[in-house]
């Protein structure tokens, strides 16, 4: 007997954020919804956890609110660098910091509520001429969405897979390691701890617990050695309590030359991305998916490519940028100097990091953070 006797419109392999918003999204345009996953919820994943305002927004857009008592709003980002500090408020919204396995149980029971119906546990095994193939068995779909992550099978394939060559992925590749602890946080802001060969990312995710997230080239680095880098940091985790075990993943900065083929089209980590140094995947994810919900509802497919590809230029960007100065201590000294002197400059920065102000704005804001560098 068949899963599904009848046609479904969206088939969604993957059932973390990026398949769920997709889900509600194409729900809220009356298309019926399967979403499938080997895992069973809630499923976590190693990333900051942290919600700037335009995710909140786009959350909000799929009718999902955080609830208070849930996340820890905070205001802004600070920079912390050998024992220079900057920070900016977001120029417009609330942003949370949030425990993932949370997030995805809110998700999840917005999903449900919207008549998305969910197979967990379940092996998709393949794509077929009708649908998908579901430990063997046809579900038959008039599109397949492939949200299942950075190592997607649905990419692979659909033909949609351009791996890099061997000289290049070394460069291309990051490990990112997260743990939580159980300590008051200490400020209202997201904090990026920038390290001779890391960054460290904290994220308040409660009232009384921080998410320490590790970003580095080398994958045998662990939190505990790289707090030793960061003694500010070190002295207020000294004594306290894990509430979390350390979980590991990879980040690659990936950007395909299409993200649909025919009738099976990806969306989140599979359809590429930005190094997680930018914070950027869950308000990627979320804004991939309102607009792909929007595009399966009209049976075009070629909008979803050219939006897609205007959604990841700004956090491509970012990346490159953040990247740059990871690289180059020397560099990042300097801005720092910049950042401190003329707070102003970081606003700006973190403006163009929320996607606030035109391409006019962002060209100016940097040719003067240009020149204020060549004078420090």
């Amino acid at each position: 007997m068949s899963l599904f006797p009848n046609p479904v419109d969206v088939f969604i392999v993957g059932g973390g954020p990026a398949g769920l918003a997709t889900g509600i999204a194409a729900r809220r345009q009356g298309l019926s919804v399967v979403v499938a996953d080997g895992a069973v919820p809630p499923i976590d994943k190693a990333c900051g956890e942290g919600l700037m305002p335009d995710g909140v927004e786009a959350l909000c857009r799929l009718g999902i609110t955080i609830p208070e008592n849930d996340a820890y709003p905070f205001r802004g980002i600070r920079f912390v660098s050998d024992g220079k500090k900057a920070e900016a408020q977001f120029p417009r919204g609330g942003a949370y910091g949030i425990r993932r396995t949370r997030l995805h149980q809110i998700m999840l029971d917005r999903a449900s509520a919207c008549g998305v119906q969910m197979l967990w546990h379940a092996a998709v095994t393949g794509l077929h001429p009708e649908g998908a193939l579901v430990a063997g068995e046809l579900v038959r779909a008039r599109f397949v969405v492939g949200a299942d992550g950075t190592h997607s099978r649905v990419r692979d394939w659909a033909g949609l897979d351009e791996r890099p060559s061997p000289s290049r992925e070394p460069r291309n590749r990051r490990f990112a390691f997260r743990r939580h602890y159980r300590v008051v946080p200490w400020t209202g802001f997201v904090e990026l701890h920038w390290g001779r060969n890391c960054q460290v990312y904290v994220t308040p995710v409660g009232y009384e617990e921080v998410g320490v997230a590790l970003i580095s080239a080398y994958q045998k680095l662990r939190l505990e050695d790289a707090l030793g880098e960061f003694p500010e940091l070190m002295a207020r985790l000294k004594n306290a309590e894990y509430t979390s075990n350390e979980r590991g993943a990879l980040t690659v900065t990936r950007r395909l030359r299409r993200v649909y083929r025919d009738r099976t089209v990806l969306v989140g980590d599979a359809s590429g991305g930005v190094d997680a140094v930018t914070g950027e995947g869950l308000r990627l994810a979320f804004r991939q998916a309102e607009l792909l919900g929007n595009c399966l509802a009209r049976g075009d497919l070629s909008n979803y490519q050219k939006g897609h590809g205007a959604l990841l230029r700004r956090p491509a960007l970012t990346a490159r940028m953040m990247l740059f100065l990871a690289k180059r201590g020397g560099l990042r000294e300097r801005t720092m100097r910049v950042f401190q002197s003329s707070p102003r400059s970081f606003v700006r920065m973190l403006a163009m990091h929320a996607g606030e102000g035109s391409a006019h704005d962002h060209i100016s804001s940097g040719i003067v953070l240009g020149w204020k560098l060549l004078k420090a």
